[in-house]
């Protein structure tokens, strides 16, 4: 049996909406990329974490991963925290966990 799978792209610009600042540019992969995780502090996204970071490295060529984490699953992230991994990241992942 074959699946359809829908993707959507959540950079593209919404009809109608003015783009406020220029996009940065995207990634042609991730081999010598350095990925940034916000662990929203969830049980067992760590654990994830841990296993997503070892594949795309070994899998990927990503040559770094940063993990941050949030002190409650109920608060944003602090702009101090976004602040530092959008200076050092390629692209970054918010998890969730359960």
């Amino acid at each position: 049996m074959i699946a359809t799978v829908t993707l959507f792209d959540p950079t593209a610009p919404r009809d109608g909406v003015p783009q406020t600042a220029a996009a940065p540019a995207r990634l042609q992969g991730l081999a010598g990329a350095v990925v940034g995780f916000i662990d929203n502090a969830k049980p067992n996204f760590h654990h994830l974490v841990d296993d997503l970071a070892e594949l795309l490295v070994q899998r990927h060529g990503v040559a770094r991963v940063i993990k941050q984490r949030k002190s409650s699953a109920s608060i944003p992230a602090t702009s101090q925290m976004i602040d530092a991994l959008s200076g050092e990241c390629n692209v970054v992942i918010a998890g969730s966990g359960d």
